[in-house]
């Protein structure tokens, strides 16, 4: 870190959701995102009061003699905050008043292997059978059999933002135009995919790209996104002219690529033909109103699931499940979920039934099921009536198979059916799971490699 000597950084967690404040999840996330600072899990919120904290997140910077100097609510460009913290250092080099000892801590191993998967995002079941994972903290997409043998890997395992050795060009990871075998370091948190032929693209959460895998001539180009984090609000134009904002999950149709910007609160559409990107849905503002595609306001869209003219999404922050229109007057409709802080745990019809920070959704036929990731569920959603269902998981974390309302799952984020199973991401559990509908079992799928 370019400030090691003199910034120590303190993270405090203050926690909206239930699950977000058990500290065994608090150290899964920790580790996760490779943290490296000590991180404070405040439960009771007393320290987010204590500073005034009114915003996700909220920077408070303190001098060397323990005042508060400053305060940063939202997201902030890396070049504006280098500014601030040199100007800063040079202010109290000056008073004398640094001191550049070491401060010792003990921080956990960088993102631990668990075996073949790691804090998998999400999983894609299309029709001829193979299985796609985004292998997300792996940094790489696993391609595998139905019966979990392991057919191919794109990336290399490597995260572009690690590596110094293709000398990029300043905020591109990927230079555009260009491509990349499978062995080089290629995503970083890839998470959401779409499979057209033979053609997968890919979202990047953590490049702020989608990618496109040639999957015949096993090469991957940038096709939307400049390799930087947009913190304004664009209309678009160019697919690699402008940057995105945390895709996470994408769906294909006629020649366009639905994007589920969790970054902007919107969703966005790449038109694969005349390479243009803009938004589908959402104005950027971060709540949960519903009306024409361009006035609705959504919170954090993380996964998608396209049947028809319906583009079915998972609102993570309003705990919502949605429906935006495809085509002119199209609208954004919610079908269960009511606001930033209404979560829980409830089967019901429509907006009786309440989740709590669902991932993903997958598409069946007369119904969707649901990751309901926070409260370590799937649930099934039938379209005919709204009812809202629990199909899976008893509520506890935990790894255990068998019968589905027996079964454990730990955070699962990514949801894909095929042919009367659905197939589950089961984040934290590193693993991917299947439930098969008709016989009510759960069971682990044990990936392997020759």
């Amino acid at each position: 870190m370019k400030y090691a000597d003199t910034l120590f950084v303190i993270g405090v967690h203050s926690a909206k959701f239930d699950t977000e404040r058990a500290t065994e999840n608090v150290r899964a996330a920790v580790n996760r995102y490779n943290v490296h600072h000590p991180v404070v899990n405040d439960v009771d919120l007393r320290v987010m009061s204590a500073f005034a904290a009114r915003a996700w997140p909220t920077l408070m910077f303190i001098d060397p003699e323990g005042k508060v100097i400053g305060k940063h609510e939202g997201e902030f460009p890396l070049e504006a905050m280098d500014r601030v913290l040199a100007a800063m250092i040079e202010e109290f080099d000056q008073a004398g008043v640094i001191n550049r000892e070491p401060v010792p801590f003990e921080y956990g191993s960088e993102a631990e292997s668990h075996g073949t998967l790691s804090f998998p995002g999400k999983i894609l079941a299309p029709d001829e059978g193979n299985l796609y994972i985004a292998d997300s903290n792996h940094h790489r997409i696993v391609v595998a059999s139905e019966s979990g043998d392991i057919i191919d890997t794109i990336g290399n395992g490597e995260s572009p933002l690690a590596v110094d050795s293709f000398d990029l060009p300043p905020g591109i990871l990927n230079p555009i135009g260009s491509e990349w075998g499978y062995a080089e370091p290629l995503f970083d948190n890839p998470q959401g995919m779409a499979l057209v032929g033979d053609t997968l693209y890919v979202a990047d959460a953590g490049t702020h790209t989608v990618h496109r895998v040639d999957l015949t001539n096993r090469k991957v180009s940038v096709v939307a996104g400049t390799g930087e984090q947009s913190l304004i609000r664009h209309t678009g134009g160019d697919a690699t002219s402008y940057p995105l904002n945390s895709p996470y999950d994408l769906e294909w149709a006629d020649d366009v690529v639905y994007i589920a910007m969790a970054g902007t609160h919107q969703l966005w559409q790449l038109n694969t033909v005349e390479n243009t990107t803009e938004p589908f849905a959402g104005t950027g503002a971060e709540n949960i109103v519903d009306g024409l595609r361009n006035e609705a306001l959504l919170a954090q869209p993380s996964g998608l699931a396209l049947d028809g003219n319906n583009l079915f999404f998972a609102d993570s922050e309003t705990s919502a499940i949605r429906v935006a229109k495809i085509g002119e007057g199209g609208r954004v409709i919610t079908l269960t979920g009511t606001g930033l802080f209404a979560f829980g745990d409830e089967d019901g019809i429509g907006k009786k039934s309440v989740l709590q920070h669902p991932q993903d959704v997958a598409s069946a036929p007369g119904a969707i099921y649901i990751a309901d990731t926070y409260n370590h569920k799937i649930k099934r959603m039938d379209l005919s009536t709204l009812r809202v269902t629990t199909v899976a998981g008893d509520g506890g974390q935990g790894l255990v198979d068998g019968d589905a309302l027996s079964a454990r799952f730990d955070e699962p984020a990514g949801i894909a059916y095929r042919d009367g199973i659905v197939y589950v991401a089961d984040t934290n559990n590193h693993r991917i799971r299947k439930f098969v509908v008709e016989s009510g079992e759960v069971s682990t799928i044990e990936l392997s490699q020759d």
